[in-house]
Formats: C-alpha cells, sequence, structure tokens
C-alpha cells in the first residue's frame, strides 16, 4: 500500500482532492516502478489540484508533474533497482499517475538519471519550474544574449521559474531587472541577484505596440499583455524566452518588435523535451546553480499540506519552491 493525493471529478465537473491509501496494483503500466522520495507543487500542479483549469485528461488522477526517488523495480535496459531518478513532464499528472505519490509506475524514456551534483530534494527544489528556467537561458544564449548585450528582464520573479531564472542568469553575469506584483520580495529578489526591481504593473496592461528599448533579453513565464508589452520594449536584435501564462494564454501584440528591431521571440517547452535536452538542462544547473540560493528559495511541506499550497500557488502567493515529502 501506498499514499497519495488522489483526483477526482464531480458530476458539475468541479474537482475533489483526497490522500488515499491505494494498493500497487492500482499504479498504470509502465516499466519502472519509483518509491518517490520527494516531488513539488508547480503552477501546473495548482491548476489540477484546485480544478481552476482543465489540464487533467481523466480521472482519477494522482496529480504532481515532478518526483525524484529510487528505481524499485524496472524492465527497462537503462535502469535498475536503486539507481536514482528524476521525473519532469510528459504528462504525468495529467494523463498517467504522477509524483504526489509514495509510488509511480512510468516509462523509462521519461527518466534521467539524478546528477551527482544534487540530492534528490534539491532536485525536487529545482523541479519543471528550475529545469525550465535553465532551458529559457539555454534559448537566450544559443540567440546570443550575451551579459555585455545588456540588461535581462524576468518576469513573475517571485515565482519558481523566475527564482531559479535570477540566480542562473546572475552567476552567469548578467544583469538581471525583477518584475513581480510583490514589493515586499525586494529583499529575496535581490539575494538571488536581481539588480533592480520594477512592478508588473508596468507591463500587465494593454501597452504601445513598440517602447522605449530596456533589455536585450528576458524569461517570461507570464504571457498576455505582460509578454506584449515586453517583447515592444526589447532592444534592437534582443530575445525573449517564453514558457509560461500566468496572466494568460493570449499574446495582444503586434509584429513591429519583430520587423522594425529583429526581436526574436523564443518558445521554450519542458514537457515533451527529449531525454538529451533535459540532461543538457540539468547540466547547466549543476554547474551554475547555487545551492545556498536553492536552499533560500524553497520550503517544504508534507503530503497532506500539498494541497493548500496548490490553492495558493494558483493565487500567486507562494514564494520561490515548495518541496514535498511525500513519506511525511
Amino acid at each position: 500500500m501506498f499514499r497519495a493525493i488522489y483526483l477526482e471529478q464531480n458530476e458539475d465537473k468541479s474537482v475533489r482532492h483526497s490522500i488515499q491509501s491505494l494498493d500497487e496494483s492500482a499504479l498504470p503500466e509502465g516499466d519502472v516502478r519509483v518509491a518517490v522520495d520527494y516531488s513539488t507543487i508547480n503552477y501546473k500542479d495548482g491548476l489540477a489540484i484546485t480544478g481552476a483549469a482543465p489540464v487533467v485528461r481523466k480521472y482519477p488522477m494522482v496529480p504532481g508533474i515532478d518526483l525524484a526517488g529510487t528505481v524499485a523495480e524496472s524492465s527497462n535496459p537503462d535502469f535498475k533497482a536503486g539507481d536514482a531518478v528524476v521525473l519532469n513532464g510528459w504528462g504525468v499528472g495529467e494523463g498517467h499517475w504522477g509524483g504526489l505519490s509514495q509510488q509511480a509506475r512510468l516509462k523509462g524514456d521519461w527518466l534521467i538519471r539524478l546528477p551527482a551534483a544534487f540530492t534528490a530534494r534539491q532536485a525536487m527544489a529545482i523541479g519543471t519550474a528550475g529545469y525550465t528556467a535553465a532551458l529559457c537561458v539555454q534559448a537566450l544564449v544559443r540567440a546570443g544574449i550575451t551579459p555585455d548585450r545588456g540588461d535581462v528582464l524576468v518576469t513573475g520573479a517571485a515565482g519558481g521559474v523566475g527564482s531559479v531564472a535570477i540566480a542562473l542568469l546572475a552567476k552567469r553575469g548578467y544583469r538581471v531587472i525583477a518584475s513581480t506584483g510583490r514589493a515586499s520580495e525586494e529583499a529575496y529578489l535581490k539575494d538571488l541577484g536581481a539588480a533592480e526591481i520594477i512592478d508588473r504593473a508596468e507591463l500587465s496592461e494593454k501597452g504601445r505596440p513598440v517602447g522605449k528599448e530596456r533589455w536585450a533579453g528576458a524569461v517570461d513565464a507570464v504571457g498576455s499583455h505582460t509578454l506584449a508589452n515586453v517583447l515592444a520594449q526589447t532592444r534592437y536584435g534582443g530575445a525573449v524566452a517564453a514558457c509560461g501564462l500566468a496572466q494568460g494564454g493570449d499574446l495582444p501584440a503586434s509584429v513591429y518588435p519583430f520587423i522594425l528591431r529583429g526581436v526574436s521571440l523564443l518558445g521554450v517547452d519542458s514537457v515533451m523535451a527529449p531525454r538529451p535536452v533535459r540532461e543538457t538542462a540539468w547540466a547547466l544547473l549543476a554547474d551554475d546553480l547555487d545551492t545556498a540560493k536553492l536552499d533560500a528559495m524553497t520550503r517544504e511541506v508534507g503530503l497532506e499540506e500539498a494541497p493548500a499550497v496548490a490553492a495558493d500557488i494558483v493565487k500567486g502567493q507562494v514564494r520561490g519552491r515548495v518541496v514535498v515529502n511525500v513519506n511525511t
């Protein structure tokens, strides 16, 4: 038997959650069974647990798009019992039972080995949010956005993606501008490496098609008017890595930043990225992420507390990263 957060759908399409004790036979198909040590709460997990958006494709569902643990049994040639592994994405927690559970059965092709630089807890402090931040930084580097080109903006700065992105960019020598709606987080953001804080209200309303050139690049996890304004204020030849939609999935922008300033919009997907892409992102994290800063942006909760955190993250009330110890 194992414990897990269990989601069911009511007749009115609302979602109810509970902590259930389940038999191992209930686990879905897969060629690797993992004894989970830690999971985490991402924005998508918040949407799934609260039912705030229809991210779950079938019920009942065990949420959790991330997990770290130890292989308990495997028929996959890439993994054997005792291997320490990490999973991010692949539709887990949406269409396949996920990581907010003491056990998971998965396809081995979805797993990577836990990098030696991190413990299982640290890997989940990073989670999909931090791994996505690494993908965004890599996208900016590939686009030629070097520290000497100018400032780099990070939107949703106090969230998981934003927090890790600031730490990574600052370590690489970029001058980082952090956009947040929480003025109380200024000290936290500056400790991570932000040089300047701006109010998200500067970017969240409808703006001009092009504006004053302010930054060479940006990491945006917000979308909608925010992303449109970020593009409109990006310098000539700059680039913006887009990975989220906390404000909305629309993009009320114009073509002007692209055709007048040669700005590039870089789409970043973390869910279906192939294993080699994942491994390079985790290698960047191992090289450039200060674990002291990681610890400073992380708090730990148990499985019972996770649904309350899920509700808070949807409301934008969670700072940094939340690790879930599924065995407490």
